[in-house]
């Protein structure tokens, strides 16, 4: 390697280890706001949170990567530009290539790494980042009710609360429990409810206990004898404090560690990703089809086919199918047909949202799938935008370049965002929204890297001003003639 290659090769990796640092710092503050409210006040170790931040730091190399290699393309090249190294390199012969070409071949085995680490190592952290938020979410008891909504604790008890207080939302309000009876575990036989409520358990305690206060207790009587049982006998009584101990052995069983069954696209890589949409695409077309025959079966044709009407039909003195049977059956068959319409309507509408629930799953996969692949070329391309970018502004630094880098890279991170979005809906295909974004850059990569080549500047003020008055002055002319 020349010495001119080595200089700009290691004044480009020193800029980009520092910028890839600085934005991955950045994203992770932004992944801890995000995620603080799984991981505060859960009494876990310090260990515990560099795992959860290790475990999530891969997911976001698909967005720091791209946008480290923008910034330090304009940073660096614009910093050659500005102190007229690329003037004195050009003055002997060597051309805006040829000094890029130390920088083009890392950028290449970068983009190559990129590739098997979407393909390798994002999936597998992704599982172990799922599955450790699983296994932090049951820490802490008072975690796993919810409010508003019945939440199950153990086997035997599905608790509602409308608000929980204390430093530690220990305190609960509006108390509703369904307790199942143990001999017949298919059936809530038990209510109790009560104003207020508090749990309390000691540290390391696989008990814990749930103490009530002003409050009733009802229980459906299961007796034996039918006909007693008619008559739906109950008991019901008042408390002003009752205690209800609750086995949490499972969820004291703190193993962050612990392998749970979790899947979704972004755990498979390329060979996975493609059985899976396999998968998918064969399990939706065999139940659009069995759909379709169960409906056509419903709608009746078939029978009509059987009796072999239409001979009757054709008759002059039957105008419609109705007229061949009496009016009492007429009304009947008339009530069965709009019964069976609006039955069927309701099927349609819960099958409508059964399949773009299966659509959506599917081109999310088929999103997962390109994505492995757009992001070694994104890699590429952004860094034939920021490149001849910063050699045409002349300006190098934290200050301009900066600026001019996020706005491009908001702006094909945007256009990303919204075109997947468009195709988990299925109103854009996930080929074209997910290579889209990189597809706008590629000609913007190509101009640039043109214009800077050949000495032109980003926009030639003077040249359009000129072109602005020859037309002008064309115009003119018309006039005076």
């Amino acid at each position: 390697m020349k010495i001119l290659d080595r200089y700009i090769l290691v004044s480009y990796l020193k800029t980009f280890l520092s910028v890839f640092i600085i934005l991955m710092f950045i994203f992770v503050l932004q992944t801890i706001w995000l995620y603080i409210s799984e991981l505060a006040g859960k009494d876990l170790d310090v260990w515990i949170v560099l795992k959860f931040l290790w475990y999530v730091s891969p997911r976001l190399i698909p967005l720091v990567l791209p946008l480290t290699i923008l910034v330090t393309s304009l940073m660096v090249f614009g910093s050659f530009a500005e102190k007229y190294e690329f003037a004195a390199m050009k003055s002997t012969g060597i051309s805006l290539q040829r000094a890029m070409g130390s920088v083009i071949g890392f950028i290449v085995v970068l983009s190559i790494t990129a590739f098997f680490f979407a393909n390798n190592v994002i999936p597998y952290s992704e599982y172990k980042w799922q599955n450790l938020r699983r296994n932090i979410s049951q820490f802490q008891p008072s975690m796993v009710i919810s409010e508003g909504q019945f939440s199950q604790i153990g086997d035997m008890f599905n608790i509602k609360v409308e608000e929980k207080s204390g430093d530690r939302d220990q305190y609960l309000k509006d108390v509703v429990i369904h307790k199942k009876n143990e001999n017949k575990p298919n059936g809530n036989f038990t209510v109790i409810i009560a104003n207020n409520g508090e749990l309390a358990s000691e540290e390391g305690s696989n008990t814990l206990s749930l103490i009530l206060k002003e409050g009733n207790y009802y229980e459906e009587i299961q007796n034996k004898n039918p006909v007693k049982q008619k008559s739906e006998p109950f008991a019901k009584s008042y408390f002003d404090e009752y205690s209800i101990n609750i086995d949490l052995t499972e969820l004291n069983n703190k193993d962050v560690d612990k392998e749970n069954n979790l899947n979704n696209q972004n755990m498979y890589n390329i060979s996975e990703l493609r059985v899976e949409i396999d998968s998918l695409s064969q399990s939706y077309s065999t139940d659009i089809e069995s759909y379709t025959k169960n409906m056509y079966y419903r709608s009746g044709v078939e029978k009509f086919k059987e009796n072999k009407i239409s001979d009757t039909i054709k008759s002059p003195t039957v105008a419609t199918i109705l007229d061949i049977y009496n009016p009492t059956q007429q009304l009947q068959i008339v009530k069965l047909a709009l019964n069976n319409a609006k039955g069927t309507l309701q099927t349609v509408d819960a099958k409508k949202e059964e399949f773009k629930n299966k659509t959506k799953r599917l081109n999310k996969t088929e999103i997962a799938l390109h994505e492995k692949y757009a992001l070694g070329i994104a890699c590429i391309i952004l860094f034939f935008v920021g490149a001849p970018l910063g050699a045409i502004i002349r300006k190098g630094g934290m200050g301009l370049p900066m600026v001019v880098a996020i706005m491009l890279f908001l702006t094909y991170h945007f256009i990303g965002i919204f075109a997947k979005n468009s195709a988990e809906d299925g109103t854009m295909h996930p080929f074209i929204a997910t290579w889209l974004s990189t597809g706008i850059m590629l000609p913007l990569s190509i101009w640039l890297t043109y214009r800077a080549t050949t000495d032109q500047g980003l926009f030639d003020f003077d040249s359009f001003m000129q072109r602005i008055g020859r037309l002008f002055g064309i115009k003119r002319k018309k006039k005076s003639k």
